[in-house]
């Protein structure tokens, strides 16, 4: 043996390791490169609700210490201490925008959304939306990037909203229907495929 301790993941010494590392603001989890200790049996719904061992995690207090550690890498989740890694499994995108405000900065208007994790980001170049419409109905899915590769599904209301704050733009040659946040537009849908 190499006389390295191994570790067994578990919620619980994820959570120890997270208490640990918090001060104020987020944990600087891009700094952290620990060794990869399996996969835990975590999910991440789509309706942003975190299950752990096939049963809703009820502490909200417990569902935003795991948000602040957790990590995107080549596509896959992760929640990492500087001691673990483990891999989680994330239906969608890991958290969900459950509201919005508009303000305006400089003259311009700006979207700052809150997720259901208490983040905050103000949509704009740095913190891009995007909506992917699905292949078959059309039907579209709103994403807002949170941080480092992180993005929060909108959910419907807020969608909602959005679209009533939308607007018909020049965008890539072509004429869009979309979101002014932060000095960028950001395109939901052809404006011919709407309705005049």
């Amino acid at each position: 043996m190499s006389g390295q301790d191994i570790v067994t993941p578990s919620a619980e010494n994820l959570a120890a390791s997270a208490r640990a590392a918090s001060g104020k603001g987020l944990p600087p989890v891009h700094k952290w490169n620990p060794p990869f200790c399996g996969d835990l049996d975590m999910r991440i719904a789509r309706d942003g609700t975190w299950f752990y061992l096939g049963t809703p995690i009820g502490r909200k207090e417990l569902v935003r210490l795991f948000s602040t550690i957790l990590k995107r890498e080549a596509g896959k989740y992760f929640l990492v201490t500087p001691v673990e890694k483990v891999g989680i499994t994330v239906d969608d995108a890991p958290f969900v925008a459950v509201d919005f405000k508009v303000t305006h900065s400089e003259g311009q208007q700006v979207l700052r959304f809150t997720t259901n994790v208490g983040d905050t980001v103000e949509a704009g170049p740095a913190a891009p939306l995007r909506v992917v419409r699905d292949p078959d109905t059309g039907e579209p899915a709103p994403y807002v990037l949170v941080r480092a590769d992180l993005e929060a599904l909108i959910d419907r209301k807020s969608f909602y909203r959005l679209v009533d704050l939308g607007e018909r733009r020049e965008h890539a040659g072509a004429r869009w229907f979309g979101i002014m946040s932060g000095g960028a537009f950001f395109p939901i849908i052809p404006a011919d495929e709407l309705p005049e």
